[in-house]
């Protein structure tokens, strides 16, 4: 591939792992998923924070955060044969919009995660995404690890591994067959 069509977040190649593309942003598996099915949406430009973005970047961006939950539904709310549909679920949806608000990827992106109806955890996932589950920037370190700020105390989780590029790579690749089937109903 060459080198204008890979794809960046923050200083991290991510190519790979894009499931999601259109103009002006892009969706992609997250290193770390805090839940099944929790994903980013990046705006292409590295923007550091939502008041950054042009307003054609915020709609698309948030165009394609729409687009990706009807996506995630499919999969994650639906029961056997049956195709999900946004109802028949919840999704958290989080910007982290700065250092102190926990981002460690100092490049704007949107977590979606989605959540059933047999999810017990309530209002928890914030603090999840505050802690070290949700250094997403330093499960992409590979020798120095952003320090993860905000009101949380960083915790070490050692039952969350970093996925591999395979792993992350396959479910890009579903992800994408699925986005393609949401863009023909919309």
């Amino acid at each position: 591939m060459s080198s204008k069509n890979l794809i960046h977040f923050g200083p991290f190649e991510v190519t790979d792992q894009v499931f999601y593309n259109t103009p002006l942003c892009y969706a992609l598996v997250n290193i770390k998923p805090i839940l099944p099915g929790h994903v980013l949406v990046i705006p292409h430009r590295p923007a550091k924070r939502l008041t950054d973005l042009k307003p054609d970047e915020v709609t698309d961006l948030f165009t394609t955060v729409q687009k990706v939950q009807r996506m995630l539904a499919r999969e994650y709310f639906g029961g056997g044969s049956t195709v999900g549909k946004v109802e028949d679920g919840s999704f958290n949806i989080t910007v982290q919009d700065g250092k102190w608000a926990g981002q460690t990827v100092a490049h704007l992106h949107c977590h979606i995660i989605p959540r059933t109806k047999d999810s017990t955890e309530g209002d928890e996932i914030y603090d999840r995404l505050q802690t070290e589950e949700g250094n997403v920037g330093g499960g992409l370190w590979d020798r120095s690890r952003p320090v993860q700020e905000g009101i949380f105390p960083r915790i070490e989780d050692e039952h969350r591994k970093p996925r591999s590029p395979e792993e992350m790579r396959k479910e890009a690749d579903f992800f994408r067959e699925q986005m393609a089937l949401v863009d023909k109903e919309v």
